[in-house]
Order: C-alpha cells, then sequence, then structure tokens
C-alpha cells in the first residue's frame, strides 16, 4: 500500500475520492498543511507522496489543482522530487465562476441581495451582458472557456490577448473570439470587462498595473480568477475609489487569506467591488476530477510511467537517469 499524505483543506474537498483510492492501493492519510508539520507527517508516516494546496512550500510533489507558483520546481528538480498538477480538471469550474461574476457585477446582485436583506426595497438597474465586450487576457484552456460561454452562450463579442501562437480560425468557430491580439493595449479599448487569465510568474507580477488600468473604460470591470500577484492592488484601489473604473469582481489575491496591501486601500471598503475567497475552483465536480488526476499521476511515477504523467518539472527526469 502506497502511502500519500493529502493536506486537509483538500482531503475534505474530495474525501470520498481519497477514501476509495485504497481499492487501488493507495493509502491517503489527511495532514496539516502548514509546511514544519506537513514535513514532520512524511518523515514520520514513511509517506512517499504528497497532494498539496496552493499553499506555497519549499520543495514537494503533486498540485491539488492546476497553478504551480507555490512549489519550487528548482529545488524539487534538484532534490529528484516529481512536481504534478492536474490541468483541464478545474476548467469548467473556474470559467463558470468567471461568468458568474460578470452576472454579479451586470446586475448588482451582491448589493442588491445586501439591500433586501436589511429590509429595503430598492430596485436597482442593472445591465444585459449580451452585445456588451470582453477582452478575454490569457487564452489558455480557462480563458478559451470563458471566451466560448460570453460568445456562444451569452451573445457577447469576446476579444482575445495571447502572446503565444494560436489557430486563429479555431479560435473564432470553436470559441466564438471575434479577435485575438498579442497587445493589451489594442485587446482593452472599448472592453465592458476585463477577465484576467494568465499565470502568476515573475515576469506577470502586477501585470494588470497603473499603466494598463488607464487604458481602460470607466465602465469596464476587471474580473480576476487566475491569481492575485497578477494585479497591483494598491492601483486597482486607486482606479476604483477614484471612478476610473466601474468595478472588480475578484476571487484571488495578493496575500490570501485577504489582507490589504496597503493602509487605507482595503478593497473590501469599496461599494463596486465584489470578492469571493479563491472559491472559482471549489465545486464538488472540479474536487473530484483534481482528486482522481493527482491520484492517477502517483500511481503512474509508481510504476515508473513518467512519460504518460503531467509532469511540471520534465527536467527531473535527466537526473532520475530517464528521458522523457
Amino acid at each position: 500500500m502506497v502511502k500519500i499524505a493529502v493536506t486537509e483543506l483538500e482531503y475534505r474537498k474530495a474525501e470520498a475520492v481519497f477514501a476509495r483510492a485504497g481499492e487501488d492501493g493507495c493509502d491517503c492519510i489527511c495532514v496539516p498543511a502548514e509546511e514544519a508539520a506537513l514535513a514532520g507527517a512524511i518523515r514520520a508516516g514513511e509517506i512517499r507522496h504528497v497532494i498539496i494546496g496552493v499553499q506555497r512550500y519549499g520543495a514537494v510533489i503533486a498540485r491539488f489543482g492546476v497553478g504551480h507558483d507555490g512549489v519550487d520546481k528548482a529545488q524539487a528538480t534538484e532534490r529528484q522530487l516529481l512536481c504534478a498538477n492536474t490541468p483541464g480538471a478545474l476548467d469548467d469550474s473556474v470559467a463558470e465562476h468567471t461568468i458568474n461574476l460578470m452576472f454579479a457585477a451586470a446586475r448588482q446582485t451582491v448589493a442588491q441581495a445586501a439591500r433586501l436583506r436589511a429590509g429595503e426595497w430598492a430596485q436597482q438597474m442593472g445591465a444585459e451582458l449580451k452585445g456588451k465586450t470582453l477582452a478575454v487576457i490569457g487564452c489558455g484552456a480557462i480563458g478559451r472557456r470563458v471566451g466560448q460561454i460570453a460568445a456562444r452562450g451569452l451573445g457577447m463579442k469576446v476579444i482575445g490577448c495571447e502572446v503565444a501562437e494560436l489557430d486563429l480560425p479555431r479560435m473564432r468557430s470553436e470559441f466564438g473570439f471575434s479577435s485575438v491580439v498579442r497587445d493589451f493595449a489594442e485587446a482593452v479599448p472599448g472592453a465592458d470587462f476585463v477577465s484576467l487569465h494568465i499565470p502568476s510568474l515573475p515576469e506577470t507580477r502586477h501585470f494588470l498595473n497603473g499603466e494598463r488600468l488607464r487604458l481602460l473604460s470607466p465602465r469596464c470591470w476587471v474580473v480576476n480568477t487566475a491569481r492575485g500577484a497578477v494585479v497591483d492592488e494598491a492601483a486597482l484601489f486607486d482606479a476604483l475609489a477614484g471612478g476610473r473604473l466601474a468595478g472588480a469582481a475578484l476571487d484571488v489575491f495578493e496575500r490570501e487569506p485577504y489582507v490589504p496591501v496597503a493602509a487605507g486601500k482595503d478593497l473590501r471598503t469599496l461599494a463596486n467591488v465584489i470578492m469571493t475567497p479563491h472559491i472559482s475552483s471549489s465545486t464538488r465536480e472540479a474536487c473530484d476530477r483534481m482528486a482522481s488526476r493527482a491520484l492517477r499521476n502517483i500511481q503512474l511515477a509508481e510504476a515508473g510511467k513518467y512519460e504518460e504523467m503531467d509532469l511540471l518539472n520534465p527536467e527531473v527526469l535527466v537526473k532520475l537517469g530517464r528521458q522523457r
């Protein structure tokens, strides 16, 4: 029986899947997420594999999710540790929540619900999404799915922004994008919504900064279900508080749980901000898919089938004497 440590939050999200893993020879053990406690549990329990969430670690492992900025892959490679994630498992879940945030912004759902709970019956005018323009920044799997729902399902005009080469006829015919450009400044003029779907990398830190925010229309909403680090939250606060943006709908933040990045710049104090606590991938379906995919990666590693894994650090195979 292969022993696998699963950090507590991730274990609870897909407990049934991890419990059933015993049928396939995997003993999944729920452990604390904090690094020192996790390391202690690994040493004490003769654990060969670890499944983790978004918390940052010095080394490890099988990622429960897609983003892997919390894993030090260089150190893991040096120590001959295989790192894998679960691509594709949460695409629909994140895309749906992105659209959900856009609906909430357009219809002022959060504010109207709060007023009703407070005893007010004050109907605030909303807007339809049909006919509005959406700029999708980052046209990977999730960005394409968001664009597809917006264009095909809601009748929005969707403009993509992506630095990588894309199959433009496919982007139009399959996903409904009206155009795809490489320059942010070309994608966002006239956009009613700008949705971010780029990874958190050193070069994308504060991608949406004061300079880029000034390119957006005053009627534009910023939506972020990617990573908090890609937005300069201080600059975003200034733009929102100064009336230079219609609003922001955010599921991810520079610090999680959310803490303001600067004194006097608490996004929670602004009426034109919708915030959710990093829940875009937290659906039963997505969590089950992520758990199953993470376990599959571990089973492939145990079988020595590294070339079939979702490896994040394929260069480690050289150190292991294997070529992918």
